[in-house]
């Protein structure tokens, strides 16, 4: 009680502070304090004031020949977690447990945001149920309901969940896109895999630099007009590339009209060649991150990726292939085999290309002096989905018509 008395006269002093200041008036306190008062500050403010706190405390240990209030600081930034709920974003594809296969394809045809469905997410009064792939899409006969072909009972993070819980869970599972529900189980959205990886490197990068003394760009108490600043451009970029994206499939509006099937297979590409190239980008991150990259030679890393996002694609492109082969037959096809061909080939290209994207990417941007870890999504996403969609619907064109 005694403590919590004491420390409310120093949150009043440190809320109208900079982070800068309100890390010399933490790093005069306790250990136990610290770690209080930082507990009881909003998520952002809390990091923005952590982020300087190793600074001052180093500082502070060389002069009174102590490194207990570093190592304190150091404990208490540490604690300080974003949770999934800050990455979510609305779920593409939500539909009920009586849906049809066939109302499920025509859903996606008549779906704007195609490209972005991964997983068709099953409610039942609000509540997730289920998840279907496309793949089950693709095999089911068009009078299944969903409720016959869903996973039941899928795994889902639960809102409030730390991103570094939530990473670990995906890296023993490697979904493109998990779904985020309530205590009550009823569905709030999704959380896109490359979102977790992306954001626990950004973290990292920013904790690193502080240690050294590097703040970080954009703090809490960054004005209005230099936030735009930083930000604005980016935005103004993702639109570019969103609409090179766009044109490319607007290309080919008569290939996609004249073969339907190909409109349920745009998302099981992007989905798999946005999840490699993620695979890649993080891995590419974590050695700029860690120094890795200093002793290990990018074209042994370029190879690496290159061999591996073939192999994955070869063995992900057979499955697609032969998805496409006998939902084309049984949709009366006249080209079946030919479809499941151009499934293959356009995975493996895919998949490889996703591969480069992922190491090239953030390695030039690193070079040209951006930020890899905020800006190397918007680029691998765009030039993911171009290569993929745009090679299957070239091929298709190219074969078919």
């Amino acid at each position: 009680m005694a403590e919590s008395q004491s420390s409310e006269p120093v949150r009043e002093t440190i809320d109208g502070q900079s982070p800068e200041q309100a890390a010399r008036t933490l790093g005069r306190l306790p250990p136990e304090q610290i770690e209080t008062l930082l507990g009881q500050m909003p998520h952002d403010e809390a990091m923005a004031v952590a982020a300087q706190l190793p600074g001052v405390a180093g500082t502070q240990a060389s002069e009174d020949g102590s490194d207990e209030a570093t190592e304190a600081t150091e404990a208490a930034a540490a604690e300080i977690d974003a949770t999934i709920d800050e990455l979510l974003e609305a779920a593409p594809a939500v539909l009920d447990s009586g849906k049809t296969a066939a109302e499920a394809v025509a859903f996606l045809v008549q779906s704007e945001s195609v490209a972005q469905i991964t997983y068709i997410f099953i409610v039942d009064d609000e509540k997730l149920v289920g998840v279907v792939g496309m793949r089950d899409i693709v095999l089911a006969k068009p009078g299944q309901r969903l409720s016959e072909i869903m996973v039941q009972a899928p795994f889902a993070f639960k809102s409030g969940t730390g991103v570094d819980a939530a990473v670990r869970a995906a890296l023993a599972r490697h979904y493109p896109v998990y779904p985020v529900v309530d205590d009550e189980g009823r569905l709030l959205g999704c959380v896109r895999g490359w979102q977790l990886f992306q954001r626990v490197v950004v973290e990292v990068t920013a904790q690193a630099g502080a240690t050294v003394g590097v703040s970080r760009e954009e703090q809490v108490s960054t004005s209005i007009l230099g936030a735009f600043r930083m930000r604005h451009p980016w935005l103004q970029v993702n639109l570019l590339t969103a609409f090179a994206a766009a044109f490319v499939v607007s290309l080919f509006e008569d290939t996609i009209t004249q073969i339907v099937a190909l409109a349920a297979f745009l998302p099981v590409l992007a989905g798999q060649s946005g999840n490699t190239g993620c695979q890649a980008l993080a891995i590419t991150l974590r050695g700029i991150t860690l120094g890795q990259l200093d002793e290990y030679p990018v074209r042994k890393l370029l190879r690496k990726e290159i061999l591996l996002g073939a192999l994955n694609g070869v063995v992900v492109g057979i499955v697609a292939g032969l998805a496409m082969w006998l939902y084309a037959a049984y949709s009366g096809e006249p080209n079946a085999i030919m479809l499941g061909l151009v499934i293959l080939v356009a995975m493996v290209g895919a998949c490889t290309g996703s591969g480069i994207f992922g190491v090239v990417v953030p390695l030039t941007l690193k070079r040209l002096g951006a930020d890899p870890a905020m800006a190397s999504s918007i680029f691998l996403t765009t030039f993911t989905d171009i290569l993929g969609m745009g090679l299957m619907l070239f091929l298709a064109s190219s074969i078919l018509l």
